[in-house]
């Protein structure tokens, strides 16, 4: 089912709709309100969600898309279907940090198989690469042209020193107590699905999560990890995530590079 034509339909949409979002942020002003479990929901996040579902819709009929911003879409699902986060990091967004992301994902057999995130005020875009592997390209983002792109790679940590990245809105003292028992040499804070990425260019080695996220926080940014040879596991069992629950949360888990000792944790 994946292949060129998909990967390319993914960046595209999310470049689209990254524009349509940095057209709002832009503004002096936006309409924000508050969605029923109190997390912020903006006129970009709503934009930005009606350009990528139509867009997979249109290339994609026969497979079902499940988004942040639609509510009827949450049901548990065992088949392929496109899991997306329209703008991920909304309190980003709204406090003008930069840290925000367009989140697309290709879900077969209950695990992320491609993806691209796509920061546009920090001008950073990742994605899954058809033929295997991760990139990152540069350039100006064209929607129909693709940039320079690089491969990338998770890196290979050293347990002496290793490189943590943590949410810059959710971190808390458990986070905190987890990650004492590491030997840490470096701690980044970033917002967004971007700390995935931080693992799969070998920024970072460990991003631990203790918090409640969905399934359309991490799935794009766990393709292009997976993709750029890391892993993401369940924080209690271990074993490797998996998409397509009823109700769509995720449990806490683990993002890291391979070769991190997860027994110290």
């Amino acid at each position: 089912m994946r292949d060129a034509a998909m990967e390319t339909t993914l960046r595209r949409l999310a470049i689209e709709a990254g524009r349509a979002i940095m057209e709002i942020y832009g503004r002096a002003d936006f309409e924000t309100r508050a969605k029923a479990d109190d997390s912020p929901v903006t006129e970009a996040d709503l934009a930005a969600d009606r350009i990528i579902v139509a867009g997979l819709e249109a290339a994609y009929p026969a497979i079902p898309v499940v988004t942040e911003e639609r509510a009827a879409s949450h049901v548990a699902s065992e088949g392929a279907h496109f899991l997306v986060d329209p703008l991920d990091g909304t309190k980003e967004f709204v406090q003008r940090r930069g840290d925000f992301t367009v989140n697309i994902a290709l879900i077969e057999g209950g695990a992320p198989v491609a993806g691209v995130v796509y920061a546009p005020a920090v001008g950073r875009l990742f994605r899954t690469a058809a033929g295997g592997g991760a990139v990152e390209e540069t350039g100006d983002f064209a929607p129909e042209a693709e940039g320079p792109a690089r491969p990338i790679a998770a890196a290979a940590p050293d347990n002496r020193a290793l490189r943590v990245v943590a949410s810059k809105s959710h971190r808390d003292a458990a986070t905190d107590a987890w990650i004492a028992r590491y030997a840490v040499a470096d701690f980044k804070s970033a917002g967004s699905s971007l700390k995935f990425c931080l693992v799969a260019t070998g920024e970072a080695d460990l991003y631990p999560r203790l918090g409640p996220t969905m399934e359309w926080d991490t799935a794009a940014g766990e393709a292009v990890l997976r993709a750029a040879g890391g892993a993401v596991v369940e924080f209690e069992s271990r074993a490797p995530m998996r998409y397509g629950r009823a109700g769509r949360r995720n449990p806490f888990f683990i993002a890291y590079a391979p070769g991190v000792d997860l027994a110290r944790g």
